[in-house]
């Protein structure tokens, strides 16, 4: 499907999704929903830099949480509409990602996650002493009663924005798994050092998957004051968006844009039902439980199970494996 088409269709079904939900009639589908839909962002999000770069990012909180951050204090400044927050707590988080993929980019494997997850924790430090955003205390966030648009009320509106940015986000990643710049992400992640041999702009690469990934991610994290109306250090830098966001991708599947949609559909609805009858104490035993499962039966994730994103049929075909040759004596 071209891009073009698949863009339509993508519309199509989100138009249809959120007719669905209006004929439900039920409030907690759109709250259910919105966290749904900000998990896909999150999840596909993560995936630009963990999945198709092979850099796992263990910091999905901070960007997350700084874009939270950055509506607080432009709703104290001055109040803009929520789609320009969303634009401009996606500039600071992509900012944040290129400055620390500068500095953290040239270590490898365990070394860079381990610093995205010392930059969660920094940001989580410098925002329990910001006192302007309301430090350890955490702040309010007073969200308009209704919007002009349709006549529907706030958390329906979150909803309607959170499904529109899906979509981005969705047709972004595919884009780039089709494109030359999708083909650069996967030398880096298959081989480093031989792309860089051959001539492939490894660090620039890496610069601009880092900045991407951080600003979907800031983008999803922006109207989270909206959504629950107070935010504090240890909600807005919880353990849970961490764990969610690299676990979806993985049981999903990462090497291909609908691994992360499935497994964040799949993790994400399981969890709000947990939510409702049991507890959301189970959330992330829930993601423990299917992580194990899914990476001793399915290592390839759930689109592994047919055949796509598997490295021996990438691009529909098989790759022929290179057979070593016993040196004459």
């Amino acid at each position: 499907m071209r891009g073009k088409h698949f863009l339509l269709a993508a519309v199509a079904v989100a138009a249809l999704v959120f007719g669905a939900a209006r004929l439900v009639n039920n409030g907690y589908v759109f709250f259910a929903g919105y966290v749904v839909l900000q998990y896909v962002v999150l999840a596909t999000a993560w995936n630009i830099l963990g999945g198709y770069t092979g850099y796992v990012n263990f910091g999905t909180a901070g960007f997350f949480a700084l874009a939270a951050y950055t509506t607080v204090a432009l709703e104290k400044l001055t109040p803009l509409p929520l789609p320009v927050v969303m634009l401009a707590g996606g500039l600071v988080s992509g900012l944040l990602g290129l400055g620390m993929g500068y500095l953290t980019l040239r270590l490898r494997g365990a070394f860079f996650s381990i610093a995205t997850l010392a930059m969660a924790v920094v940001a989580q430090t410098f925002m329990v002493n910001w006192s302007f955003v309301g430090g350890s205390s955490g702040a309010f966030a007073i969200r308009p009663p209704r919007t002009a648009l349709f006549g529907i009320d706030y958390i329906q509106y979150l909803f309607l924005l959170m499904l529109g940015l899906a979509v981005l986000v969705i047709v972004v990643a595919r884009l780039i798994e089709r494109s030359r710049l999708g083909d650069g992400f996967a030398a880096i992640r298959d081989d480093e050092l031989a792309a860089e041999a051959s001539g492939v702009p490894t660090l620039r690469l890496k610069l601009l998957a880092t900045a991407l990934s951080g600003a979907f991610m800031g983008m999803a994290g922006a109207p989270l004051p909206y959504y629950v109306t107070y935010l504090d250090p240890p909600s807005a830098f919880s353990l849970a968006y961490a764990a969610n966001t690299i676990a979806m991708p993985l049981i999903g599947g990462t090497a291909s844009w609908p691994g992360p949609l499935v497994g964040a559909l799949l993790i994400a609805t399981m969890q709000q039902v947990a939510t409702v009858t049991i507890s959301s104490a189970v959330n992330l035993l829930i993601v423990g439980l299917m992580l194990v499962a899914f990476v001793i039966a399915a290592p390839y994730g759930i689109i592994g199970w047919f055949g796509i994103g598997r490295p021996d049929r990438r691009r529909g075909r098989k790759r022929a494996v290179p057979k070593l040759r016993e040196r004459d004596a």
